[in-house]
């Protein structure tokens, strides 16, 4: 499950991406960002503003706060995480998401996620990103709980899905749904049919993802350090850079002496 996230791109790197705007939004690098922490996030509803949301749902109807932090696709079916699971989304009949995915959703950005083989987690951890595009947007639906006090409390959960080839490599049966940049304009608009949204929840193309391995210090969600992110091993899939390079040879222009003969 996706229960951490990387966000380590500006405020202004944000803004220029996704077009919003950040009003008196204060965020600073998180090498490490976990359940119970404000995460910046985009909503249906202001899809113009950056905002921070506490990571991990409470329902409104909750009478005490809970941490939903992933909602799945597939709802109570699947319980076999099977990849090539092809029936109904069942994450439309689940009671804390049913609103939520119809008419409360959201993009979770993020730099990158944390993750780790089923059993042992992130005794374990990978860095997984994108090989272009950062930052990027996983989805998420949200809700608004209001405490005894009446303090009112904005939270997400990240939609999760089967995992694609490069996850199930890690050990992990599933992963985050990630959009697209003309996924978002369709997750965010409230017009969007149903059935198109639960179309869109299926596993991102692992070609397009890298993963590599990192300290099992980020287990320790008070961790929180650059360090915790870099590379302990080698990537899961190679990557390839190509340049173009030329040499120009300047002969002839005078700015030398003659040889002698």
């Amino acid at each position: 499950m996706c229960g951490r996230i990387v966000v380590v791109d500006t405020v202004e790197a944000i803004e220029k991406r996704f077009n919003v705007e950040a009003q008196n939004v204060q965020l600073e690098m998180n090498f490490n960002l976990g359940i119970g922490q404000m995460a910046p996030v985009i909503t249906d509803s202001q899809p113009r503003q950056l905002q921070l949301f506490q990571f991990g749902l409470t329902p409104n109807w909750a009478k005490k706060q809970m941490y939903l932090f992933n909602a799945r696709a597939e709802g109570d079916h699947n319980p076999e995480d099977d990849p090539n699971y092809p029936g109904a989304k069942g994450i439309i009949q689940k009671p804390a998401f049913r609103k939520p995915i119809r008419s409360q959703r959201c993009l979770v950005v993020a730099s990158a996620f944390l993750e780790g083989p089923k059993n042992i987690g992130l005794s374990k951890p990978y860095l997984v990103y994108l090989q272009k595009g950062r930052p990027f947007a996983l989805a998420g639906v949200w809700d608004t709980w209001t405490d005894a006090n009446g303090n009112q409390i904005n939270s997400f959960a990240v939609v999760t899905t089967t995992a694609n080839s490069l996850l199930q490599s890690i050990g992990h049966p599933r992963m985050p749904v990630i959009l697209d940049e003309e996924e978002e304009k369709t997750w965010l608009n409230p017009d969007t049919h149903l059935s198109v949204i639960t179309n869109m929840l299926d596993p991102y193309p692992p070609e397009l993802m890298n993963a590599y391995p990192i300290s099992p210090e980020c287990k320790n969600q008070k961790n929180n350090h650059k360090e915790l992110i870099m590379p302990q091993g080698e990537r899961l899939q190679p990557e390839y850079e190509f340049k173009v390079t030329k040499n120009i040879m300047k002969e002839g222009w005078g700015g030398g002496r003659r040889p002698q003969d």
